[in-house]
């Protein structure tokens, strides 16, 4: 289980701006959204192979995606991003 604390710095990763992606959320500092990452993951991709497909990513930016969409299926409350 993830610490409150440890969840906040991982939502830090994901950023949304209009004018990049659309306004998708993605991995800041990048142009990677968060779909593609756990897109990867539904196609039973493993974290090393995504790292390989998008080496500026680290691990922790892969577990801040898979927060990310875990509680947005949760569905039980709204996760604010940061705008850039």
């Amino acid at each position: 289980m993830i610490a409150m604390n440890q969840r906040k710095a991982l939502f830090r990763k994901i950023v949304g701006n209009p004018r990049v992606m659309g306004g998708k959320p993605v991995i800041r500092g990048t142009r990677i959204p968060i779909d593609a990452i756990v897109k990867r993951f539904a196609e039973s991709m493993a974290v090393e192979n995504v790292l390989e497909d998008y080496p500026e990513l680290t691990k922790e930016d892969i577990y801040a995606a898979l927060e990310y969409s875990a509680q947005l299926v949760k569905g039980e409350k709204i996760m604010q991003i940061a705008l850039e």
